[in-house]
């Protein structure tokens, strides 16, 4: 009896044991599948720099043998674009997919911060809803309401060590090692700090004048972007250490162009294409169509990364978005792409770019609002104010002059030929059908997003941050009407008479607004029109019209525009319409029409503010 029940107990005992042992193995297997059955993601990301600057991607540039080693093992795009030139906007529409215009956040250093459309939450959140760590080191510095559940951490100490045991992650990291606060040296630096590239040696812009100023800023930022590559590097050695480099897609790239003279804030290509590479990892190579060491010339933009990153991890992606995913399955690149430009702190402009095949297309919504208009922190860096000086003192050339002067309202370049963009070939006969279709696609694009910058920014502020997407959507009548009176800036001045008229004289202030815009690009027209406009600037009861058409009296000069500037100051009711204003004021004061603000004052305006205070210190300051 008792050697039955001995046996007995034994028996139970292995079979629990047994068990015991396949739960442990089960339980290892599931965590290792678990580990495993999710990519992570890495972006590594370099502020400020365009493609021009990494030899990987454009001759002359500095030397990334860690960034070239990432594209040996994964994909080069050739082509990717920031949708905006300034990092606020970028990083908006980076981290919400969707175009800024739409969504009311394409303005540099928001006056108001932008709630996310209705139903969206930005695509980390979406990740971190499945299981992911979700880090953040450490910038953020959106135009918009973050919400909640995006970051797991977001700091400068935020990293993929944190997470738990093999849970999958998504690490963003920003790098201010190449921003442009590191070119705001004193002109001691350039004898007392030398570069590890030779300044004689770097090949400049043509349109950057020759000198040793340009020259220095130049090869000092090369010596960034080596650093920036270092620190790439780095990144690749701790992921092989910690042995999760073949299960992470590892992303370079810019967070928008830069950021010597022209670059940053511009909608060029030397503002919008960053470089892009992901290197593949070994144990996800089946979700990417891409063989290794693949060089893409498809179109991709910033709207596009975070849906690529929801598709390999297989994610739904959110009907609300604009973006589309370039990896993974189902995925494509696009024919061509999207940008803008609006405001940059204190400087105000409406450009819309895009780039199809070797040609770009620049509209200039302002025309007249020459590009090197005074901007505080732009002027900062040496080699900005020593341009400024060499046009005042005629010494530039023509290419030189062009960041100075008016600019066309829509221009069209041949990036193989003109990289830099230089040459404005609108007017050439044998592309006529080239221009015709990217004002079509330019016109189709602003209009299927609602371009909420058909709105001047103050009307933006006081109507439409509630829901800006569905204000959009609202007034979508309006926009559409917005554009065919912008468009007349295109059309000879014979064809516009009759419907310029009509917007010069509408009940709707925004249309008299686009009315004056207009004919300010056009200069000349009718004495009937100017009677119109000089009784916009007398009398009309929105302060922006006012200033709209005292703009057109001040560059065509045919009044002192001065005391219509200073009468819509008086009248406004925001800081933001102030700064628009006070945008007008310092076009008209350094624009070479012979008309002067120095004596304009804080006591001429009802508001204050960093912007505004900015303006008239600078409008004031005596000349050099």
């Amino acid at each position: 009896m008792l050697l039955q029940f001995l046996n007995r107990l034994r028996f139970k005992l292995e079979i629990k044991m047994k068990f015991t042992v396949i739960s442990l193995v089960a339980v290892f297997f599931t965590e290792f599948i678990s580990a495993n059955d999710k990519p992570n993601f890495v972006w590594i990301i370099s502020e400020d720099n365009s493609i021009h600057y990494l030899n990987h991607f454009f001759p002359d540039g500095a030397d990334t043998p860690n960034i070239k080693k990432m594209a040996i093992n994964g994909v080069t795009f050739e082509n990717a674009f920031s949708n905006a030139p300034v990092c606020s906007v970028a990083r908006s529409t980076l981290i919400t997919s969707c175009y800024a215009p739409r969504i009311g956040s394409q303005y540099h250093r928001r006056s108001v911060m932008a709630p996310m459309p209705k139903g969206l939450k930005m695509f980390p959140a979406y990740l971190k809803e499945i299981g992911y760590h979700t880090t953040n080191r450490s910038k953020t510095d959106y135009n918009l309401i973050q919400g909640k559940g995006v970051w797991d951490q977001s700091s400068r100490k935020a990293h993929w060590k944190n997470r738990k045991n093999n849970q999958p992650f998504f690490h963003k990291a920003s790098y201010a090692i190449s921003h442009e606060s590191s070119l705001h040296f004193k002109k001691e630096a350039m004898k007392n700090q030398p570069t590890e590239h030779d300044p004689r040696k770097i090949k400049l812009a043509p349109y950057h004048p020759d000198t040793k100023t340009f020259r220095y800023t130049q090869a000092r930022y090369h010596d960034n972007i080596v650093k920036i590559d270092n620190v790439v590097g780095e990144i690749i050695d701790e992921l092989k250490n910690d042995s999760l480099l073949e299960d992470t897609f590892v992303f370079y790239f810019g967070d928008h162009g830069g950021v010597l003279p022209r670059s940053k804030g511009y909608a060029f290509e030397t503002g919008l294409h960053v470089p892009l590479v992901v290197r593949i990892p070994k144990n996800f190579k089946h979700l990417v169509k891409y063989s290794i060491n693949h060089r893409e010339a498809g179109f991709v933009e910033f709207i596009d990364f975070g849906p690529t990153l929801l598709n390999l991890a297989g994610v739904k992606i959110p009907d609300e978005i604009d973006g589309i995913p370039f990896m993974g399955k189902g995925s494509k690149t696009r024919e061509f792409t999207f940008n803008y430009a609006d405001r940059f702190d204190e400087k105000y402009d409406f450009v819309r770019w895009i780039r199809k095949g070797r040609y770009s297309y620049q509209r200039n919504f302002q025309p007249f609002n020459f590009d090197a208009l005074q901007n505080d922190y732009r002027y900062k860096q040496l080699a900005f104010t020593e341009w400024r000086n060499l046009f005042h003192r005629g010494k530039l050339n023509s290419i030189q002059r062009q960041f100075f002067e008016p600019r066309a309202p829509e221009a069209l370049y041949d990036i193989d030929k003109d990289p830099y963009e230089t040459k404005n070939l609108a007017n050439d006969p044998e592309l006529k059908g080239i221009l015709g279709e990217m004002r079509q696609i330019m016109q189709s694009q602003m209009l299927q997003i609602n371009d909420l910058s058909f709105y001047p920014e103050p009307i933006m502020v006081k109507e439409a941050m509630k829901n800006p997407s569905g204000y959009g959507i609202k007034k979508t009548h309006d926009i559409k009407e917005m554009s065919k009176i912008a468009a007349l800036q295109l059309l000879p001045l014979p064809e516009i008479e009759e419907p310029l008229e009509r917007a010069l004289t509408s009940e709707n202030p925004w249309f008299r607004y686009w009315g004056c815009i207009v004919a300010t690009s056009h200069g000349q027209i009718s004495q009937k029109l100017i009677n119109f406009i000089n009784e916009m600037a007398v009398s009309d009861p929105e302060p922006l019209v006012r200033a709209r058409a005292a703009e057109y009296l001040g560059v065509t000069q045919k009044e002192n525009p001065f005391p219509f500037i200073k009468s819509a100051l008086k009248i406004s009711s925001s800081a933001v319409e102030t700064n628009l204003i006070l945008n007008t004021a310092v076009l008209l004061h350094d624009g070479g029409f012979g008309h002067s603000f120095k004596t304009l004052s804080m006591s001429d305006v009802n508001l204050g503010g960093r912007y505004i205070e900015a303006r008239i210190a600078y409008l004031t300051k005596k000349k050099e």
